[in-house]
């Protein structure tokens, strides 16, 4: 993982100070490229322990084609309620205090952080209860899920572009178009949160997948270590499927930018030493859409302790 310790270095001392949708501000850098060898252990950070759990559970929802966090929460997969409380707290049925910038609010005054965390509560449990609810506020739009597995097209079809891409890996190795791509112009109104890893491509040379990312706008301590995760096992899984060995996962960053409120985080991250790599397991022959959690296994991951820091919405 040193590739992604030198990216954090990196923007420490070049990024460039901007301003940003959230209001919190980020040191960034634009166009960044890091390389894993995925034969020499499974790119998990091991100078902060990320929870792998979410990862498998995030990616089993793209999998699906869910877009409804209610599959997430039910896996105690908490990294997309805010958005989905942000829809919300705006509507007319919502009868709460007032949550006008709840994330950083939180983050200021320990008072509204305890109102925060109780309402927030209350509408996970919602989500969980009432299907009806579930489905008018627990769904985030036409996001990463339902473009890979139903990309709506003009004449009311849809494209499976996951299966498509594993079809043309099998039956079209050499091709230059094995791409799924997330970035739906005309569906990005309506998305809870327009894609930040927008394109992936993969490509086969001696029986083996690599696959790469292109990343608009990369969160580099909270999001990018997920992200290379999750795209990891994205890559053993389409190379299970279709009967390959991996090869690289290659990640291609357009903003890639540290909050303001990271910096320190960050710099604790530089000072840890790195552990050996876990290794990946996967325990079944089902297909992808229908693994299950306890498919999916990691094995010696021994990272240093978890560093917290807020999330920026």
């Amino acid at each position: 993982m040193q590739a992604y310790l030198d990216l954090v270095e990196k923007v420490l001392n070049e990024g460039h100070r901007k301003d940003d949708r959230t209001g919190v501000g980020t040191l960034s850098l634009f166009g960044y490229q890091m390389r894993f060898d995925l034969n020499q252990g499974f790119p998990l950070l091991t100078t902060k322990r990320v929870p792998f759990s979410l990862v498998k559970s995030e990616l089993l929802w793209f999998l699906r084609g869910d877009s409804n966090i209610r599959y997430l929460l039910e896996h105690q997969n908490h990294i997309w309620d805010e958005w989905a409380f942000e829809k919300y707290v705006a509507s007319e049925d919502y009868r709460g205090p007032d949550m006008t910038d709840f994330g950083l609010r939180a983050e200021q005054d320990p008072k509204f952080k305890k109102v925060y965390q109780e309402e927030m509560s209350k509408f996970q449990q919602k989500v969980l209860a009432d299907q009806k609810f579930a489905e008018k506020y627990g769904d985030l739009g036409r996001v990463y899920g339902r473009q890979w597995r139903s990309w709506q097209k003009r004449d009311g079809q849809t494209i499976d572009q996951i299966s498509q891409v594993i079809e043309n890996i099998r039956n079209h190795p050499d091709s230059r178009r094995l791409i799924v791509s997330a970035w739906n112009p005309e569906d990005v109104p309506d998305m809870a949160l327009p894609p930040c890893h927008t394109l992936f491509q993969f490509y086969v040379q001696d029986q083996k997948l690599s696959c790469q990312l292109y990343q608009r706008s990369a969160d580099i301590f909270l999001g990018v270590p997920f992200n290379i995760a999750s795209y990891a096992l994205l890559t053993h899984l389409i190379a299970r499927e279709t009967g390959l060995e991996v090869d690289e996962f290659v990640h291609t960053l357009g903003d890639a930018h540290l909050y303001l409120n990271h910096l320190d985080q960050a710099k604790t991250l530089l000072q840890r030493q790195p552990k050996p790599l876990p290794q990946l397991e996967i325990t079944s022959n089902r297909p992808l859409d229908q693994l299950e959690m306890e498919d999916i296994q990691l094995h010696n991951y021994q990272p240093h302790p978890t560093i917290k820091a807020p999330i920026a919405v």
